[in-house]
């Protein structure tokens, strides 16, 4: 049995996907049968869904019982360290054989990790799972190209995106690629004790965003610039926690001092992964950038 954490977020729920979609049982951990109704991941054959509390997984809970890979994703929380380092502690009891850990070393960028600290705990949770004793992979993917969907109430009422990225350019990767590599190592292992980077095929700036958006949606969206402080008041605003404005603020400060993204595709290449453009994903979520749906 193989086991992905955080089956109800948007990286559990296209790793699930990928299994559902080879016809193949996957066990999906989720925090609440309630989160797992909204994530759809109920009632679909080959799919077991069990409830728990990463900090709390014990020897003969149903959470590791007879797995032998897992897919260690849990959100962005002040905790995330305690959590993940707990979880692997779990993992090595149970005898867990690979623990593949959904990692952020920010890709095509080289953040300093001492200065954004969503890198700074991954990789103290890296290194904790690297003297763990259990083999180990990092995948460490950059921006998701599905953040861009949180613009769509913008460029539906203005046709315009904001943010303040300047003319600095990023790599952004679909979730759904990543979801195949991490779907592959589930299933066949291997790439022990590798960390894998991925990026997408471009590096964009924000007006290139724009432009691929346009195409899809089939009228014009341009890119305005703000400052970080608008962006900062307009997050807080819409009620999103001040602890996490503060990690963005930090990771735009980093992105800002480094304008130039650079793409790798080795881990596409490893994996036989087709890299998505961004002209595809946009095509693809047509209907969510034009206000008539919600992607998922």
């Amino acid at each position: 049995m193989q086991l992905v954490t955080g089956a109800a977020g948007m990286n559990g729920r296209t790793t699930v996907a990928e299994f559902v979609g080879a016809g193949l049982p996957v066990r999906a951990l989720v925090r609440s049968a309630a989160s797992a109704v909204r994530a759809g991941l109920n009632r679909i054959p080959g799919v077991e869904v069990v409830e728990g509390d990463m900090m709390n997984v014990a020897i003969g809970d149903a959470v590791l019982d007879g797995v032998e890979r897992v897919l260690m994703i849990s959100s962005g929380a002040p905790d995330m360290v305690e959590t993940q380092c707990r979880f692997v502690d779990s993992c090595r009891k149970a005898g867990v054989q690979h623990v593949i850990k959904f990692s952020g070393a920010e890709s095509g960028i080289g953040f300093d990790p001492s200065k954004f600290r969503f890198t700074r705990m991954h990789e103290e949770i890296e290194d904790y799972l690297e003297a763990s004793g259990v083999a180990w992979t990092h995948v460490r993917p950059s921006q998701f190209m599905q953040v861009y969907l949180r613009e769509a109430p913008d460029i539906t009422a203005r046709n315009m995106i904001r943010l303040p990225f300047a003319d600095i350019t990023l790599s952004p990767v679909d979730a759904r690629d990543i979801a195949k590599v991490n779907f592959n190592l589930l299933r066949m292992g291997g790439h022990e004790m590798e960390s894998l980077d991925m990026t997408g095929p471009e590096a964009l700036t924000m007006a290139d965003v724009a432009e691929r958006i346009s195409i899809a949606i089939g009228r014009k969206v341009t890119y305005k610039p703000i400052t970080p402080e608008e962006r900062r008041g307009a997050l807080l605003a819409s009620g999103v926690p001040a602890g996490f404005v503060d990690a963005l603020d930090e990771q735009l400060i980093e992105r800002l001092k480094r304008p130039e993204s650079k793409v790798d595709l080795a881990t596409h290449q490893a994996f036989g992964v087709r890299p998505t453009t961004f002209v595809e994903f946009a095509a693809d979520h047509a209907a969510a950038f034009r206000g008539e749906s919600v992607a998922r």
